[in-house]
């Protein structure tokens, strides 16, 4: 490679469990791809993630909007020259935070929905918080590859929701819980899921391919690789 690595801003914190999986990803992979002492450039704003989660449950979708730009333009007034939010459920904010930077966003769905095609699944299952399971921001954006979502029961969702919120983005990582995502992720692929969209970036650190017959898309993993497709220039 001739050209200089990009340099990506990372919008993190949310939790800074998976920002430090990201981090580690990002530079695993650059070093693998580049060779010698490689590292990635990376600027990274890590947000105060109890603000950001009392916000999200009390529905100030508006305030969350803004400080993502905030940091997003903090990033770019670094040198970013394209911005990443590391979790899932902060893409609700996605179109508003593109709007507000010169700079490429790139998007975790759209590097997921790449990887399921890959494997064939365009029927997939969704795991994720509340808001990434029931509001439609996350599943109209995988539709809109043509792939149809289908999440699990109200009861279920609430599991869900609460493992991550309760234990994961704490670093809390329990056995109990994770025969309680599998149980899950059963259940969809009994409904026809050919593949289960792991939709919280704190998921990854619970349940493993190993653990499941049906292909488990690690939206950390996807979301990390097409960073560094950027990184690159790929």
């Amino acid at each position: 490679m001739t050209s200089k690595p990009v340099r990506i801003g990372i919008i993190g914190g949310m939790s800074w469990q998976s920002t430090q999986s990201y981090y580690q990803q990002i530079n695993q992979q650059v070093s693998e791809r580049l060779g010698g002492l490689h590292s990635a450039d990376l600027l990274i704003h890590s947000v105060d993630f109890q603000q950001i989660s009392q916000w999200q449950h009390d529905n100030r979708w508006d305030a969350l909007a803004e400080t993502l730009c905030d940091s997003a333009s903090l990033l770019c007034q670094g040198g970013a020259q394209a911005i990443v939010i590391a979790t899932n459920t902060m893409h609700k904010v996605a179109a508003e935070v593109a709007r507000a930077i010169p700079v490429p966003l790139i998007h975790i769905a759209d590097a997921t929905a790449k990887r399921c095609h890959q494997v064939g699944s365009l029927k997939v299952g969704l795991l994720g918080t509340r808001f990434t399971m029931e509001q439609p921001f996350y599943r109209e954006r995988l539709a809109s590859h043509q792939l149809e979502v289908i999440v699990p029961d109200d009861i279920e969702r609430d599991a869900v929701h609460n493992i991550i919120y309760d234990e994961l983005c704490k670093g809390v990582i329990n056995d109990a819980s994770k025969k309680r995502y599998l149980e899950i992720i059963q259940r969809l692929q009994a409904q026809g899921a050919k593949a289960i969209v792991l939709g919280c970036t704190e998921i990854g650190l619970l349940v493993k391919q190993e653990h499941s017959s049906v292909p488990l898309i690690d939206t950390t993993a996807e979301h990390v690789a097409a960073i560094v497709d950027r990184i690159c220039q790929k």
